[in-house]
């Protein structure tokens, strides 16, 4: 079952009640929904509270909770850990145990993937993608000659112009960018944990200060699928992230995609995908498959 995305924008006070989350505004209770049925929880206002309660139960039933800043963009995440997986010990060791070989061609698969994703989202959209075609027949193992950075530099000018210029600080087509950027990183983070995986051990990503290096590895396929959305809001000129906005960029996640012939949310798809890399890790397989979205264009 796809899990539910709960967006609070407004000053609310959650607490628990009989394994429900309740959401309380201004001494009432507006809402409230089954611990179990939720996968993402993101807060907005500075004057939201949670009990202690609430946060434990997140983390027992494998929920993110996901913490905005001023300008309305995710910048942090609660992860579950301790309990994520019966075997975490196993997987952890299996994880870390990785030999550089496989790393370098997991990471060629993932860069490959996100050229091929990067061509897909330009085709939608009526663009030439030769260039792009070129630069994925030429990725090598652990992209040693760099054709991600590469292809981005002739991507983000047919997609944008030749004036976009990609700047997280920067308002406007980035700020979406951002967000659902971080939608995505959260929903793979969830995903990772879940599968008894670090989400700190990442396979190229590997900043000491980042805790969610590998969900920044798997995910970079998903960026395109963020970026064709954001083009479209741009073309209605919707350069803001507010309401309606966010919740284009959250139905990203309930979106139908295949995966081995099977159709289901993509949400769904992710934990398929990181059973996937668990094999990976374990040597029972070699290639990492990602689910390819069953609409490119949205309405």
């Amino acid at each position: 079952m796809i899990k539910r995305i709960i967006d609070i924008s407004d000053a609310a006070y959650l607490h628990l009640k009989n394994k429900q989350l309740l959401i309380d505004k201004q001494g009432e209770t507006v809402g409230q929904i089954i611990i179990e049925d939720l996968g993402v929880l993101i807060l907005q206002h500075p004057a939201i509270v949670l009990t202690q309660q609430v946060i434990i139960a997140c983390q027992k039933n494998k929920v993110v909770i996901v913490f905005c800043d001023h300008k309305h963009l995710p910048y942090s995440v609660i992860l579950p850990i301790a309990e994520s997986h019966t075997l975490h010990n196993k997987i952890l060791k299996q994880q870390i145990a990785i030999t550089q070989p496989t790393r370098k061609r997991l990471w060629q698969q993932i860069v490959q993937q996100k050229i091929i994703e990067q061509a897909k989202t330009l085709t939608a959209l009526g663009k030439n993608t030769s260039r792009l075609d070129r630069i994925v027949a030429q990725v090598k193992t652990g992209d040693s000659t760099n054709c991600e950075a590469v292809a981005a530099q002739v991507y983000w000018r047919l997609l944008f112009g030749n004036d976009f210029r990609r700047n997280v600080d920067m308002e406007g087509i980035n700020s979406l960018l951002n967000y659902g950027y971080s939608i995505i990183r959260a929903a793979v983070a969830r995903s990772i944990c879940g599968a008894g995986l670090h989400p700190t051990l990442g396979i190229f990503h590997s900043n000491q200060y980042n805790a969610l290096c590998l969900a920044d590895d798997i995910m970079e396929p998903f960026r395109a699928w963020v970026d064709i959305l954001v083009y479209q809001l741009a073309e209605q000129g919707e350069l803001e992230v507010n309401q309606q906005t966010k919740q284009v960029l959250l139905g990203l996640l309930s979106e139908s995609v295949e995966y081995e012939n099977k159709k289901m949310p993509f949400m769904i798809a992710i934990h398929y995908l990181m059973a996937d890399l668990k094999r990976c890790y374990s040597k029972a397989q070699k290639k990492l498959l990602y689910p390819s979205l069953e609409t490119r264009l949205f309405e």
